[in-house]
């Protein structure tokens, strides 16, 4: 018994340091030191470990690929083409600047995932506000926030998705009636509330018609990249197709189109990454492994069940608020894997399994940590210079992220 609080213990403490980042550590030092911690003790077979591990083989895939066409995107000048673009069509006015890049991280985060818009959208939002000359920080947090309220429109809007889901992913038409109006309602509650939190750094104008900037022949190529990613990651998801391949293939032939079309060598695009993102989802599984190994989930799972057979709208209702509050205080996409072996073991009927869904999605949007989506934000911001601490971004996110959360879950309850 002692060894179960002791593992509990640890991995509770591995993940407030995930959250708190004390003495500005990264936030993989944390993660990982917790999860080798719980393996030197024995609190955790190194076997278990390894294959725990093991299973975040896809999102490594899907993160490395989509990091890669990131960063040839920021180095062939693709985002401060789009910044142009932007800013032209806003007109001077930053409040149409702000509708303009939610309605584009709509797009990239439903065709490519949250996590693109985390690291694909990021740059390209900060050069069209050093473009405009307006406050950089109303039109970043469109990037973090709508990452989280438009993952749930398709089933690869967020790898959490295929994750909580595994091998029973509904089928698109299928989706689409259980997801839509949620995520509709979701996307537009969370703008107005984003709105109206910025509405005093949104007033006056800003920079009109910057001068024109000509796409280069590679920029051209990462542009293309991109969208054939989009392209393929919905074809392949039709076909219950894991992600993480096809866009770790993808992002790296972009990579090496453009850097044998200028003759560059790859050490700096390589360096540039944010690799440390790699082990702190490895060490995220690790520490979600340690909950499953000390009869944590099936608790849950005999919990779940029991609730559901009294009455299945009650338990879809507070089980989608607790994985929202709850994600925040783990990371989502560990809550996500606690939400899919809990619901596996206890049969969950629908219902219940689409309100976890948007709570593990809808719920991170609370807090700076937790999604990996709003991790990878925080790492694409702090490269530009500017940063968010845990309170400013927690006093947006309890105004934004708990009414949109009632109304999307309601509307999943309803629909029946």
């Amino acid at each position: 018994m002692n060894s179960i609080f002791l593992s509990w213990g640890i991995a509770a403490a591995a993940t407030a340091g995930v959250i708190a980042r004390p003495f500005k550590w990264p936030e993989a030092v944390w993660a990982v030191a917790g999860a080798l911690l719980l393996v030197l003790l024995g609190l955790l077979p190194v076997q278990l470990a390894m294959a725990a591990v093991g299973k975040g083989t896809d999102v490594y895939l899907f993160l490395f690929g989509m990091m890669l066409l990131s960063e040839v995107g920021r180095r062939e000048g693709l985002f401060d083409w789009v910044a142009v673009l932007a800013v032209n069509h806003a007109r001077g006015s930053p409040r149409k600047l702000f509708l303009l890049v939610y309605l584009v991280g709509v797009v990239i985060t439903a065709f490519l995932s949250n996590d693109a818009t985390a690291v694909v959208l990021t740059p390209a939002v900060f050069a069209a506000a050093r473009k405009a000359k307006t406050p950089p920080l109303p039109l970043l947090f469109v990037c973090a926030f709508i990452a989280n309220a438009a993952s749930f429109v398709l089933p690869i809007s967020n790898p959490a998705n295929i994750v909580l889901y595994g091998n029973h992913t509904p089928a698109l038409g299928t989706w689409l009636m259980r997801f839509t109006l949620p995520s509709l309602l979701s996307i537009v509650a969370t703008y107005a509330l984003l709105r109206w939190t910025q509405r005093s750094a949104l007033s006056g104008r800003c920079e009109a018609n910057p001068e024109p900037l000509e796409l280069s022949s590679s920029g051209r190529v990462a542009l293309a990249g991109i969208a054939v990613t989009a392209a393929v990651l919905l074809t392949v998801s039709a076909f219950d197709i894991a992600l993480g391949l096809p866009t770790a293939i993808l992002g790296a032939l972009t990579a090496l189109v453009v850097l044998i079309q200028e003759r560059k060598s790859p050490l700096p695009l390589i360096r540039d990454i944010s690799w440390s993102v790699l082990p702190l989802v490895a060490a995220l599984f690790v520490l979600v492994e340690v909950l499953d190994h000390t009869g944590v989930i099936t608790t849950l799972a005999n919990l779940t069940r029991q609730a559901a057979q009294h009455s299945e709208p009650g338990t879809a209702a507070w089980a989608g608020g607790i994985i929202g509050i709850g994600s925040n205080l783990m990371n989502n996409l560990p809550a996500g894997l606690i939400a899919s072996s809990t619901v596996m073991q206890a049969h969950s009927p629908e219902r219940v399994i689409d309100a976890l869904l948007i709570g593990v999605d809808l719920g991170p949007n609370l807090s700076i940590t937790g999604s990996l989506a709003t991790i990878l934000w925080l790492n694409a911001i702090r490269r530009e210079g500017e940063d968010v601490s845990f309170l400013k971004f927690l006093k947006v996110g309890v105004v934004v992220m708990l009414p949109a959360l009632v109304l999307a879950l309601a509307a999943r309850i309803l629909i029946g």
